[in-house]
């Protein structure tokens, strides 16, 4: 039996799945950060600064906040407003939709709830590209950028918004940021801890049982948020499996490599093979 084989029998017969996403899913689902679509969306600003991929600009200290959010805008109407070209994420959602299922996420691009994934089923730890925070910040609030990204990746011109499209703080007037988790700023709002709580939650109620530990697309970036807990559930649990599909990233420890199933390729190339699809 091989491996795909082995994971559809232990799917079948889990009373309950914890997916844990990295970006490995959203790069499946076609959603690169370099290459022809990265080269296809920021050609400028690549002829202008030279940024090797889509992550490196983000974190660029652009001269104006105009050319800013010009950059940034894009960034969200591509990785958050469209919809991605391959669709990996409604895949999953169909192996999983009739099991007591559980999301835990470092991707920011929200295609799990847009797929039909039950939003009170999903954690994600990182921030959301459709929000904005106060960069201080002063409050604890986050606020919905999708209207506004939208409106900045359409009116912009020259590699800039309109100065009057630009947001500012409602409390202290400050510019404001993408909510994302990069350093000690990152605003956990009322809706994150929510989520946090509904996880643990979960996580309290499936302590036993035939519990599927669902490792898609996690690196070595953040293991400490998907990887090295879900080893750790595996390892407490001996009617658990850790699953890991990742290519090139495929592996679990030698304590629990008796009940892991590493699958070395192409997420959405693994799904379509359990669904008994090819592409």
């Amino acid at each position: 039996m091989n491996e795909i084989e082995q994971l559809r029998e232990v799917l079948q017969a889990a009373d309950a799945v914890l997916i844990g996403a990295g970006a490995g899913l959203s790069t499946s689902a076609g959603m690169t950060l370099s290459g022809e679509r990265f080269e296809a969306h920021f050609g400028d600003f690549i002829a202008k600064y030279h940024f090797p991929n889509e992550y490196i600009g983000g974190f660029y200290a652009f001269p104006t906040r105009e050319e800013y959010w010009a950059y940034w805008s894009r960034v969200i109407y591509y990785g958050r407003i469209q919809m991605p070209p391959k669709p990996v994420y409604e895949h999953l959602y169909q192996l999983v939709a009739d099991k007591d299922y559980f999301v835990l996420t470092t991707n920011v691009d929200h295609f799990f709830q847009r797929t039909g994934f039950d939003k009170q089923r999903l954690f994600y730890t990182q921030g959301d590209y459709g929000l904005l925070q106060c960069p201080t910040p002063c409050h604890q609030q986050t606020y919905d950028s999708t209207q506004m990204a939208e409106r900045m990746f359409r009116e912009q011109h020259d590699m800039r918004v309109p100065t009057e499209l630009l947001p500012s703080c409602p409390v202290c007037g400050k510019p404001m940021i993408p909510n994302l988790r990069c350093d000690e700023r990152f605003v956990q709002d009322d809706g994150w801890y929510a989520a946090q709580e509904r996880y643990e939650e979960w996580l309290e109620n499936h302590r036993t049982g035939r519990i599927v530990y669902l490792d898609l697309g996690t690196g070595g970036n953040t293991p400490v948020i998907i990887k090295y807990p879900f080893w750790r559930f595996t390892y407490a649990n001996p009617q658990a499996t850790y699953v890991s599909i990742n290519l090139g990233e495929a592996y679990a420890p030698k304590e629990i490599a008796d009940r892991s199933i590493c699958i070395n390729e192409d997420i959405g190339e693994a799904l379509l093979k359990l669904k008994g699809e090819s592409s």
